[in-house]
């Protein structure tokens, strides 16, 4: 760390021990009310980088770090951490766990990385590969974890034609489901055909959830345009017939893509 952002840090630091002594709100949190926000703060900064927003992405990891100290104040208050004891216990992770940099371990790329990582926490005690997924993930971020962790140990497509078969063969179990009249049997099929669609995207080496978001975004920003076109016109959309919103529709689309 350079000796301005060491200053910066310490700055930071000494704010947080301030607040948390006369400020009556900071004094008042807890690990447990500080989690909801946390969260917040993520998406907030997910958002950022789905936008390629530089001012953004460097707010709000400030205000990640924020949390970060608080959490770490907190810690050390409770007596179970301080944040000295929380930095070395990362840095002594990221040692332990790079040996190709740390020690004589020797690596061609970086899916060697990924799989020596996912070996390391296994001997650190880890019972499956898959335990270092969070439960209360996102759904769609969860199966994108949980396909590169099964990825480790070789449980994985040779290609993306093998895996686009998979997609095709989904999609016909879910017509068989929707014949069977069974909600539980299609939502169960419908579920198989997203998993599989996220490992296409995944060997297409997009983003599943990041693609996602953009259609979101931009179904969001034609529609609320479509909102507003149709009020210039005197006519709100609860009004008009579905052929004349698909008209709209179709023309932001087209302004979109000229």
């Amino acid at each position: 760390m350079s000796p301005t952002a060491e200053a910066a840090f310490t700055r930071l630091v000494n704010i947080m021990n301030d607040l948390r002594e006369k400020c009556p709100w900071d004094r008042k949190q807890t690990i447990q009310s500080l989690r909801q926000m946390t969260i917040e703060e993520t998406y907030e900064l997910a958002d950022a980088i789905t936008e390629n927003d530089w001012p953004g992405i460097r707010e709000e990891l400030g205000d990640l770090l924020l949390h970060i100290v608080f959490y770490a104040k907190i810690g050390t208050e409770q007596n179970q951490f301080g944040l000295t004891e929380m930095i070395d216990g990362i840095c002594d992770k990221l040692v332990a766990r790079h040996p190709h940099i740390y020690g004589d371990v020797q690596v061609n790329d970086e899916e060697d990385v990924k799989r020596n990582w996912e070996k390391l926490k296994l001997k650190e005690g880890k019972k499956s590969v898959l335990s270092g997924v969070p439960t209360s993930l996102p759904a769609t971020v969860k199966a994108m974890r949980l396909q590169e962790k099964a990825k480790q140990v070789g449980f994985e497509w040779e290609n993306k034609e093998q895996v686009w078969e998979k997609v095709e063969e989904e999609i016909g179990e879910l017509k068989e489901a929707l014949e069977s009249g069974s909600l539980d049997k299609t939502e169960d099929e419908f579920g198989d055909l997203i998993f599989s669609l996220i490992n296409y995207a995944r060997f297409l080496q997009l983003d599943a959830e990041n693609a996602l978001e953009r259609t979101n975004k931009k179904f969001i920003h034609r529609f609320t345009s479509m909102e507003q076109q149709a009020l210039q016109t005197g006519k709100p959309l609860s009004e008009m017939s579905l052929t004349e919103m698909d008209a709209i529709w179709n023309a932001i689309k087209k302004q979109r893509t000229e």
